[in-house]
């Protein structure tokens, strides 16, 4: 049986390693650590080598805050359009015209009054082509995109139907119209502060005077 025997560190030799760990640890701590965990770096090594990249404090409050900001309730398929006692209007199956209105393009702005709804529509031929994008200044508003079909003798119950319902800031989209008619967004806010929407159509549509 063969025996090798282990170096032994004096103190001298035990307390310059320990000094050197500690050395090497704070080092660590201020170059990496401090500038990726915390977005703190005295020394400024944490932006030369990249470090400071990896801090994500202020994204991750960002993203807490709008997960909560966006705690909504679900919407549901039934909610969609009008119910199911309002008939659809035998107009609505008339064919399109031949002509549809001159192209053109309209930026629009609505204020939605705190813990208030507003309409805002155009109107538009059968089979028009509609592009559409718009977002608010500050806040989510509650969205019903819908189209009402024209009559010349409308009931009280007017039917409608509902492209779209959403909670959100922005959206944009295409509408190809699926009847003659009245066609645009119910906006609701729901926040204790008026939002203003911001609304951008081009294509053929008529604006209401």
């Amino acid at each position: 049986m063969i025996t090798k025997n282990q170096p032994k560190l004096n103190k001298g030799q035990l307390l310059k390693s320990l000094i050197i760990a500690l050395i090497i640890g704070a080092v660590v701590l201020l170059t990496a650590v401090l500038p990726a965990e915390y977005g703190l770096d005295p020394l400024g090594a944490g932006k030369l080598f990249g470090f400071s990249k990896l801090y994500q404090g202020d994204k991750k409050i960002e993203n807490i805050e709008l997960n909560s900001s966006l705690n909504f309730k679900k919407i549901k398929m039934e909610k969609l359009g009008s119910s199911a006692n309002t008939p659809k209007p035998m107009e609505a199956d008339n064919p399109p015209p031949k002509t549809q209105y001159s192209k053109r393009m309209d930026t629009i702005t609505v204020v939605v009054l705190a813990n208030k709804g507003i309409e805002y529509k155009f109107k538009s031929l059968k089979y028009s082509s509609i592009k559409y994008e718009w977002s608010t200044d500050n806040g989510i508003v509650y969205i019903d995109f819908h189209g009402e079909v024209e009559q010349d003798n409308p009931p009280k119950n007017v039917f409608y139907e509902s492209y779209t319902l959403a909670y959100s800031n922005n959206m944009a989209g295409t509408l190809t119209a699926p009847f003659k008619g009245k066609h645009g967004w119910y906006f609701r806010n729901e926040s204790k502060e008026d939002i203003v929407v911001t609304l951008i159509l081009n294509g053929q549509y008529e604006l209401f005077k």
